[in-house]
This record gives structure tokens, sequence and C-alpha cells, in this order.
């Protein structure tokens, strides 16, 4: 979910958009439909969303629950109908042993024919061994089918990693995420490294940024929760960090289309944060985003976490009210992205869908 800022308590200093999604094509204007606003927070108490819009017509949406205990489930054939969704639970912790607590940071991905979920998660004896673990279902219906456990996504270091997501460029496939580096004075950095198969890397892993900038290490140097975004000759990946509270925020990388993006060279660090905490509207915290598209099948969005209040009683981690939200993603006339503000509670600007098209299945 990213939580990155907790090994430094306990174990970890110890040791050593969805693709298809992103088929949009991208737009520097963005057109306001007619029609029944989306609102936000869209769903509550769901904390590092990700959504998937499908080939079936159907958004699909997993987050974090605030029990840490299990992976939910929800589709619409919009936006805003995810909000009144039902929502399935397709898994469960463990009693014991691995994968027994702390699940965190699911995402849905459809690869190679068959539904993968990654996830983070601890054990009931050490809860803050927190890997990256994988299900798969083979049946074209997620809500059908058998969710599989194919087991630990293996990286070369056995420390704390979280905040799995996989994209496809010019055809390979990639995984990005977040891990304790032994040796390194930070909680997490984000990792990429190629896929043989969607629950085995091959080849290097490297280390694309590492925090670093003030903004990065409040509370704690965390870089976490990778999402990519591939538009106008270019790729862009956010990140979350600094601790899970108001100072929580999103920072960006960027590559060339046609660089090697397993080569940290390749890569262009923002030196401020992209997105962060907003006293006017209202939003604090906002982070570990992902990436879709409007009905319109143009408007890129951002779907990301926050809260409606800055001051927290106790750890961050603890507090249920990190709420899933959306707004349009802008585009600059020089082809960047502009994330703009957290927009304030309510009826989102730029966000509207058709008369007659929210029903959730």
């Amino acid at each position: 979910m990213s939580r990155g800022d907790i090994p430094s308590r306990r174990v970890v200093l110890k040791g050593a958009l969805a693709a298809g999604a992103l088929s949009a094509v991208p737009v520097t204007a963005l057109a306001v439909p007619s029609g029944a606003p989306v609102r936000n927070p869209l769903i509550e108490r769901r904390a590092d969303p990700h959504v998937h819009r499908h080939t079936d017509g159907f958004y699909y949406f997993t987050g974090t629950a605030p029990e840490y205990d299990r992976i939910v489930l929800r589709r619409s054939r919009t936006l805003r109908g995810l909000a009144t969704a039902d929502e399935s639970v397709i898994w469960r912790k463990h009693t014991s042993g691995d994968m027994g607590a702390h699940i965190w940071a699911p995402e849905l991905h459809r690869v190679d024919g068959a539904w993968y979920v990654y996830f983070a998660a601890g054990r009931t004896d050490d809860v803050w061994r927190i890997r990256i673990w994988v299900l798969e279902n083979t049946h074209p219906d997620p809500f059908r089918g058998t969710w599989t456990e194919k087991g630990r996504l293996t990286t070369a270091w056995d420390t704390f990693s979280l905040d799995a997501t996989t994209f496809t460029h010019r055809g390979t496939r990639y995984l990005a995420w977040a891990q304790h580096e032994p040796d390194m004075d930070n909680n997490t950095g984000v990792f990429l490294s190629r896929m043989a198969n969607p629950w085995t890397l091959t080849g290097p892993q490297v280390r694309l940024t590492t925090p670093e900038y003030d903004w990065e290490c409040v509370g704690f140097k965390v870089n976490e929760g990778p999402a990519v975004i591939q538009r106008n000759g270019r790729v862009f990946m956010t990140y979350s960090a600094s601790a899970t509270d108001h100072h929580y925020c999103m920072g960006l990388l960027t590559a060339d289309d046609r660089a090697d993006l397993l080569d940290p060279a390749s890569w262009t660090k923002s030196p401020a944060p992209v997105f962060a905490s907003n006293g006017t509207t209202g939003q604090y915290g906002p982070g570990h985003n992902s990436f879709t598209v409007a009905e319109d099948g143009r408007t890129d969005v951002l779907v990301y976490h926050a809260r409606q209040y800055k001051e927290i009683t106790g750890d961050p981690l603890n507090d249920p009210n990190r709420h899933t939200r959306v707004q349009p993603l802008g585009w600059r006339p020089d082809g960047t992205p502009d994330f703009g503000v957290p927009v304030a509670d309510g009826p989102v600007p730029g966000l509207a869908l058709r008369r007659g098209t929210d029903a959730g299945v």
C-alpha cells in the first residue's frame, strides 16, 4: 500500500496502467461530457486504488481495505457506477504463515489471456515481513473461476517489498515495484525489471529512484506505489513519497519512448512533487495512484487516495479514511502531464457521464 514507511521500525533495516486501460488517445483540452457528474470521494475507505478499464467495457476496481485482511473487487460500465457497485471478496488472508497479515495494494491486470492480482502481504508471526505475491484466474470473468496462488514474486533481495505494477512497452512486459535495498539508508526505492511470465522476473533488476529530496523523506524515506502512463512519445512513471500522513505526495519519472527503460540514466526525475496536499480544496496525503480513461475514451483520469483532514492521532496506517478519488489528468502543450491539485469533495470538474449509463454490472 504502500507502506515503505514501516520497515525502519521493524524488520527491513535489519536485513541486507493497466496497459489495457491506456489505449485512449491523449488530449490537451479536457471535454466535459453532459449528464450526471462523477463525485468525490468515489469510494470511501479504499486506499491504494487501482482501476482497470477492460476490453469488455467494464471498469474493474480494487484497493486496500482498512482491515488489511482481504482482496476486494467491483466493476461497473462507468466510473461513477463503481461507487455503488457490489463488492466481492475474491481472496482472504491466511490464518497462519505467509500472506497472513497486512494485505496491501492489490492490482488487477489482464495478461496473456488470464487475470492476475499483484499484492503485498506479511506473515502472521512477523507482520512487517512484507513481500509481493501473485494470484491467477484463467476464467474470462474475474468474478468467476478460481483464484490460484502462484506464490511469491521473487526479487533479488529477500527484503521489504510491495506495490507491484506491470505494463508493456514496445512488446516487452515489465514489473515496477518498491523495495528496501540492502545497505541503503532509506525505506524503499522503486525498481524495474523485465518479466519472463506474469509471476517471474528475468534479467537485471534496476533501481530507478531512491528518496533524496526533502519532500521524499518526511517521516520516512519512501519512494513507492509506481504507476505508468505512456503518452506523447514518453513513458511517465509516478510514485509516492514520504510518510502516509498529510506529507504523502507524488513524484514523477520521465523517459523517452525510444530509450532503454532498464537504464536508470534514461529516466529524468522531477525535482518537486507533482501532486500534493491542498488546504484550499481540503485534500491531504494524495498518492498511490493509477491511471484510466473516462467513458469518452479520450480523457485520461487520475485515480488516487487522499484524506479529508490533516491532523491524525496515532499511526496514520491505523486511520481508515483514505478514500478513492478521481479527476481528469491534463496535458501541457509540451506533452507533459498536468496533475493540478486534488479537487474538493463533490462533483468532479471535467468528469460526467451519459445519462442512463451508470449500471453497476
